[in-house]
Formats: C-alpha cells, sequence, structure tokens
C-alpha cells in the first residue's frame, strides 16, 4: 500500500529547515491540517487548509474523510516524540502513513543547556496535569519540560520551592530555531519572568539540606500522606508494590484504596501506569486525591462504590491491590478480571480476613506471608531518654500470579 498520509515535523525555521525529501512532500500536499502556528510556517505553500478540530479526538475522522488525497500533518518537531503522530499512528495503520521527524523541543533544549540526553528525563505537561512532573523532583536530576503554557514555570517554580529545591535552576527556552529565539533564566525561589506561551523548561534540580527526599522507589514515609490512620504503612507498602510490580503503562485496581498510598506509589514507581481507586468514604477519596497531586499523581482515578459491585464495567487491569472489603465475591469478581500475568495482592489484619487468605491459597495457590514490622520508639514519657520496639499490627499478605 502506498502511504497517503504524511506527517511532517516543523520548526520555527519553517520550511527553510526542512530536508528537501520532507519539503517536496508539504509542497505537494493537497490538503495541509495543523495549528495556526504550523499554517503560519508553511504559508507561502497553496493547498486547502484545515485546522485542528474541535474535539481534537475528531481528528482521525477528519483524516478520513481526506483519503485519496495527498495529505499532510504539520507537528512540532518530531511527530512521534509526545505528539500527534502517535494519537495518529493507532488509529490508522502505520503502512498509509509517512513520518518525516524534525529535531525536538527536547534536543534543541538538551543543545541550548549543554546537556546530554541519555542523562536528562524528558517529560510533558503539555494538556495534562503540571502536577505529574513532582514526581521526578529529585536533587541533582536535570529535567526537560514541554509546558502547557506561560504560566507553567511559575507553577513548576512553585513546586520546586514547597519541596525544598528552590535553589533550582531553571531556563524558559521559546521559539528555538527561529529568528525570535528567546531564553530566561533564573532560580526557582525567585522566578519572575514573563514567558512566551510557547516554550520549553529545563530544571537543574538543586535541593537544600531540608529537602524532601521522595524517590520514586515505592516506601515513601507515612508522614508524605495525609490519612485517617488507616492506610498501609510504609514497610507493608514497599513490600505489597514489590509483589505487584509496577510496569510502564500497566493499570492497577486498589480495592479499598483508603488515603491512596499504594496507587499513589504505583503511579510514581512506573511511566505512564495508571491506577483506579475504589473507595466508598467521601473522607478518603479526598484524602487520596490530595495524596495523589501533592506527590506527582494526580491522574489517580477515583471510583466512589462498594465492592464487587463497584468493579463492573472497570477496564481490564494488569495488577489488583484489594486492601479492604475482602470477601471471597471480591476476590473472585477481582481475579476473573485480571489479565493474563497480572499480579493480585491481598493485605489482611483481621482474624477473620486472614481465615479466608488462608483457604483462599489452599485453593489457588500462590505465596502467603505474614509481615511484623516493629518501630524503635521513646517509652516511659520523653525525659527518660529511653527507646523500645513498637510493633505494628501483623499483616498476613496473599500474592500470586494470573497464569
Amino acid at each position: 500500500m502506498t502511504p497517503w498520509l504524511h506527517i511532517v515535523g516543523i520548526g520555527e525555521d519553517g520550511l527553510d529547515g526542512l530536508v528537501p525529501t520532507a519539503r517536496a512532500v508539504v509542497e505537494a500536499a493537497e490538503v495541509i491540517i495543523g495549528g495556526d502556528r504550523h499554517h503560519s510556517l508553511s504559508d507561502n505553500i497553496r493547498a486547502e487548509r484545515v485546522a485542528w478540530p474541535s474535539p481534537f479526538d475528531a481528528l482521525i475522522d477528519t483524516l478520513q474523510g481526506y483519503k485519496g488525497k495527498r495529505v499532510v500533518v504539520l507537528a512540532t518537531g518530531d511527530p512521534l516524540w509526545y505528539s500527534v503522530g502517535a494519537r495518529i499512528g493507532r488509529s490508522i495503520p502505520p503502512a498509509e502513513i509517512t513520518y518525516h521527524p524534525q529535531l525536538s523541543a527536547f534536543q534543541l533544549a538538551a543543545a541550548r543547556m549543554g546537556w546530554s540526553m541519555p542523562d536528562v528525563e524528558t517529560l510533558t505537561v503539555h494538556g495534562r496535569p503540571v502536577e505529574q512532573m513532582i514526581a521526578f523532583i529529585q536533587p541533582d536530576q536535570r529535567l526537560l519540560i514541554l509546558t502547557t503554557g506561560a504560566e507553567t514555570p511559575a507553577q513548576i517554580a512553585k513546586f520546586l520551592s514547597e519541596r525544598g529545591y528552590g535553589k533550582s535552576q531553571m531556563t524558559v527556552l521559546a521559539a528555538m530555531g527561529g529568528k525570535e529565539e528567546q531564553r530566561f533564566e533564573g532560580l526557582a525561589e525567585s522566578w519572575d519572568h514573563i514567558v512566551p506561551a510557547f516554550n520549553t523548561l529545563a530544571v537543574d534540580c538543586v535541593a537544600a539540606e531540608d529537602a524532601a527526599l521522595i524517590p520514586r522507589v515505592p516506601g515513601l514515609a507515612d508522614e508524605l500522606f495525609q490519612h485517617d490512620g488507616t492506610m498501609t504503612k510504609q514497610e507493608v507498602r514497599a513490600v505489597t508494590l514489590a509483589k505487584l510490580m509496577p510496569m510502564r503503562g500497566a493499570l492497577l485496581w486498589d480495592v479499598g484504596c483508603g488515603c491512596g498510598s499504594v496507587a499513589v506509589e504505583w503511579m510514581r514507581a512506573a511511566r505512564f501506569s495508571h491506577a483506579i481507586g475504589i473507595e466508598p468514604r467521601a473522607d478518603r477519596r479526598l484524602f487520596a486525591a490530595q495524596n495523589a497531586a501533592a506527590l506527582g499523581a494526580p491522574r489517580l482515578e477515583l471510583v466512589d462504590g462498594t465492592v464487587p459491585a463497584a468493579l463492573d464495567g472497570l477496564k481490564a487491569p494488569d495488577a489488583i491491590f484489594i486492601g479492604g472489603g475482602l470477601s471471597r465475591e471480591t476476590f473472585e469478581t477481582c481475579w476473573q478480571a485480571l489479565r493474563p500475568l497480572g499480579r493480585l495482592v491481598c493485605n489482611a489484619v483481621t482474624l477473620e480476613s486472614e481465615a479466608l487468605l488462608l483457604s483462599l491459597h489452599k485453593e489457588y495457590g500462590g505465596q502467603l506471608v505474614k509481615l511484623n514490622v516493629n518501630r524503635a520508639e521513646p517509652i516511659g514519657g520523653p525525659d527518660t531518654g529511653l527507646t523500645g520496639w513498637r510493633p505494628l499490627m501483623p499483616v498476613t499478605q496473599w500474592s500470586l500470579i494470573k497464569r
């Protein structure tokens, strides 16, 4: 099949920056689809001009309507790097598309900063919750971020400052590769620049002595979460996440999610992973939503309902954690919904729930363990200088993989 659709990456230097093959494709187009900026960069080409449809999901139908003509979609930079090309490629067969990549904003920004691409995290908050970048704030980390607009750098400066990274160096790069290229620099704690709406942000994270250490490895400190005392504690949570095995793009059901600690850590641990938390109490759903936003997992989806009824109609998960609402019916509903190679973990603290796990373990196999955690705490009052072991409630954990 001869490709009828060409997706061409274009930079601030417009047609002059295209390789001859890509330029010839644009010049021969009968239909050109893109945003206002893209059309302005190629305004001397005669072709039918089409703006991005609204809603954007109508793009595929729009494209299919022009099949049979020479169609060009203009995108910024590399069409397959956080850009429209990936969305189109999921709906139109690859054999019908030819991609013509240009230098991406990440590559241009790395060149401006003198940073090695393998040594930086590349992120986008363009059209997405800005809070998701919080998960990547680490000492000595370098970030390249595609922003949503002029307000984004100030929002990120606030996130950095609130977490003890106010000395981080921020650089906003705008119109890279064009005649109007601009650069703005400053520290997060004193950021006050007014920048163009179309920009890329570079952050060199610098941690103060009292900065928050929030690694993406599971097992965050309990005090980082808002909760009412009912939550999966740090040590048990780390073991639980290890058994759930977060993976890129995977979906978790957190059944009885409470304050969302497991779901939030799942989303932090693997890029583009998702989680659905099922929780009947409104106060705990509020905790979960606040924790998700504060810790860089703002896309956590929360469902109001009781199990197993609330599970009906949810997308099939790659992993399930049952931390509340455990019953045989809930387990069987979850087990049936779980995808092949899916992981299921149940934690129990009551004798009744433990008895159910023992029964299920005999029937289905898997791994059954008892987790006992003791924390050293002062005893006998604040002035004794004495320390003793204070046990947490033992947790019986059952885990298995669906094969």
